[in-house]
């Protein structure tokens, strides 16, 4: 990660993920019964990275979209509702642009 503490910020603060544990070089979150890790390098991007620059999307089960939608742009996180016939998603990105969705919980 790039911009790794950013990245720390944004998972513990904007999306109130728990910090696990940290080491020099990263730093791990609670992440339902896994956990997310990051790692300091890697290749940043002031936009959100391209599937063949990261294939990997991480999304998160909402019970409101919209709502939760909100709260991240009340944050200052860029925010895109997408709807499909199998149903809606808000894609947003960490700050290295890694691509990160909501989508209501069934």
């Amino acid at each position: 990660m790039g911009h790794y503490a950013a990245c720390v910020a944004f998972y513990s603060d904007v999306l109130a993920l728990p910090i696990a544990y940290m080491q020099d070089t990263l730093t791990c979150f609670e992440f339902g019964s896994s956990y997310l890790m990051l790692e300091q390098g890697g290749v940043p991007s002031i936009a959100q990275k391209t599937r063949e620059q990261n294939p990997t999307v991480l999304r998160f089960n909402v019970h409101n979209i919209r709502a939760a939608a909100q709260a991240l742009q009340a944050q200052g996180v860029q925010v895109e509702l997408m709807s499909f016939d199998w149903g809606d998603i808000a894609v947003f990105h960490d700050p290295d642009g890694n691509r990160s969705e909501l989508q209501n919980a069934h």
